[in-house]
């Protein structure tokens, strides 16, 4: 739905339509995401149109950024540890004792 808000405002009718989901379903989504302040929602008449607050977006970026990097390490030192492991392997078969 996020995807969808990222091109415009929208009705909850056309944000559910990709999804397998009710309306009202769509509209329960929909309060969850106002409540997180990602969406916002105004009335015109008897439609109601949603359009995204991305601001709140940054922090979550910022963590993932933060964690991306911190197992990025991780996965580095792994990595290293692997070919270290296979080195010795492959030195192991070649000269056996």
């Amino acid at each position: 739905m996020l995807r969808s808000l990222a091109g415009g405002e929208r009705k909850i009718g056309d944000l559910a339509a990709p999804f397998a989901m009710t309306f009202a379903a769509a509209s329960k989504h929909v309060r969850v995401l106002e409540a997180a302040g990602l969406v916002r929602r105004r009335v015109a008449g008897r439609t109601h149109l949603c359009s995204i607050d991305a601001g709140p977006l940054g922090a979550a970026e910022r963590w993932l950024r933060f964690y991306q990097a911190f197992w990025a390490d991780r996965l580095d030192a792994l990595d290293a540890l692997f070919k270290a492991d296979d080195a010795a392997s492959l030195q192991r078969k070649k000269d056996p004792a």
